[in-house]
């Protein structure tokens, strides 16, 4: 009987026994073994932060609704074209305030550098866009950030 109550004493003391023990230099304690993420978490590549390219236009009146159609297929087919856009997203505008300065489309790309932006640039497949573009485009609105958080 005494032996199974020590037995007991020493499973419920021995979390308070390893915790409490100071490790030799460089090693970790069991609590921080327990907490850390495992290695191949730690290893996976991840971006610090991402560089954004946002493109705005406003299309001339008679470019609706076929020319602007072209625009939206010729920009949508450049991430296939053009491997150093990491992610690509598009849309028009629905907002209800009124502060859209009648740019209707948003096209959003994401670069993992600036070096890939700079081949994104002048790329053949961008200037063939550009081609596409030019006759029905009102304005343009560019801005380029790093994202930040």
């Amino acid at each position: 009987m005494h032996y199974l109550t020590g037995m007991r004493n020493l499973i419920l003391l021995l979390p308070f026994i390893l915790f409490s023990c100071t490790p030799e230099s460089g090693e970790a304690t069991a609590a921080e073994t327990m907490t850390d993420p495992p290695v191949a978490m730690a290893a996976a590549p991840t971006p610090d932060s991402l560089l954004r390219h946002a493109v705005l236009f406003s299309f001339k009146e008679d470019s609706y609704p076929a020319g602007v159609a072209a625009v939206e297929a010729a920009f949508r087919a450049l991430p296939g074209k053009i491997p150093e856009i990491h992610s690509f997203e598009w849309g028009t505008n629905n907002s209800p305030e009124n502060l859209a300065q009648g740019y209707t489309h948003m096209f959003f790309l994401t670069f993992l550098s600036e070096a890939d932006r700079a081949v994104y640039l002048p790329h053949p497949a961008h200037k063939a866009f550009g081609e596409v573009l030019g006759p029905h485009l009102d304005q343009v609105l560019v801005l380029d950030y790093w994202a930040q958080q």
